[in-house]
């Protein structure tokens, strides 16, 4: 939320373990999202050579291993998500789909289309929404279809977000054919960063990418009140977050070169409003 996290020392987008959430529920989830940090971090921070950081991260798929069959996982990150798997009978596949995104991220590539986009999601952001909803004895077929939604459409948000600095480390989230069917060459993007502005067929498509973040955004906000509780209004903050995000990207001219949108307490009104529009009416904000 462009800001600390309550809880987690750790910068996140979104809230994630506030105080909305049930306190006996916090620790699990700190753990969670600890551990998913430290292995994006080994993916992305320092200027440790691509050898060393996937020699990292099947590190923490052995610690996993370890864990699995119930011996000492030796890692702490993972060490410390052993007590919280078995409390809440928790499957460790979650956190194998998060592994191997960030080993994706270790050599960044291209996204052909939305297929391939969305298949990198479904590994990097989708298990946190499953393991969350596993925490909370909410996980089933119906709930973890709307979560997928919504943990996408955080994560795809995200990527227009931070499009600058993903650029900065050889990364890009657009696809590419949306890319050509506009126009948008990769030395558009570098002339963005560079002249910190985004020419009109870039916005565009970042525009667009950005109605279809919005529209996947909403068809998973039914998730709330399905939920319910205290859960449901920590869904419900996060998805106004993401929400105003994008209003504010909007606002911007669809321009992150220009100006990066992020949440700021001057948007505390705007989100609260949204989070009761949510509450009233969770099955009519389609859009």
């Amino acid at each position: 939320m462009a800001s600390p996290v309550h809880g987690v020392d750790h910068y996140e987008n979104f809230p994630v373990a506030s105080w909305l959430m049930p306190a006996r529920l916090r620790p699990a989830v700190i753990a969670i999202y600890r551990f998913a940090r430290h292995a994006d971090d080994l993916a992305d921070e320092g200027d440790a050579l691509p050898a060393t950081r996937v020699a990292a991260l099947q590190a923490l798929l052995d610690a996993i291993d370890r864990a699995q069959a119930g011996q000492d996982a030796v890692e702490p990150h993972v060490q410390a998500l052993v007590a919280h798997v078995h409390a809440h009978s928790l499957p460790w596949t979650p956190f194998r789909a998060l592994l191997s995104a960030f080993m994706q991220d270790v050599h960044p590539h291209r996204f052909a289309d939305t297929g391939a986009l969305l298949d990198y999601c479904s590994r990097s952001a989708d298990p946190v929404g499953h393991l969350v909803l596993g925490l909370a004895g909410r996980l089933d077929h119906q709930t973890q279809g709307l979560s997928n939604a919504v943990c996408t459409a955080l994560q795809r948000i995200n990527f227009l977000q931070d499009m600058d600095s993903d650029w900065a480390r050889g990364r890009l989230y657009l696809p590419q054919d949306a890319m050509a069917r506009l126009g948008v060459h990769e030395a558009d993007i570098a002339q963005a960063a560079h002249v910190r502005q985004a020419h009109a067929p870039l916005r565009q498509c970042i525009a667009e990418q950005a109605m279809l973040a919005r529209r996947q955004l909403m068809e998973g906000a039914p998730l709330a009140a399905m939920v319910g509780g205290r859960i449901g209004w920590e869904l419900r903050a996060i998805v106004a977050g993401g929400r105003r995000i994008l209003d504010k990207l909007e606002a911007g001219g669809h321009d992150p070169f220009a100006h990066r949108p992020a949440l700021k307490r001057s948007d505390a009104p705007a989100v609260t409003r949204m989070m009761l529009k949510l509450w009233l009416r969770p099955m009519a904000l389609s859009t």
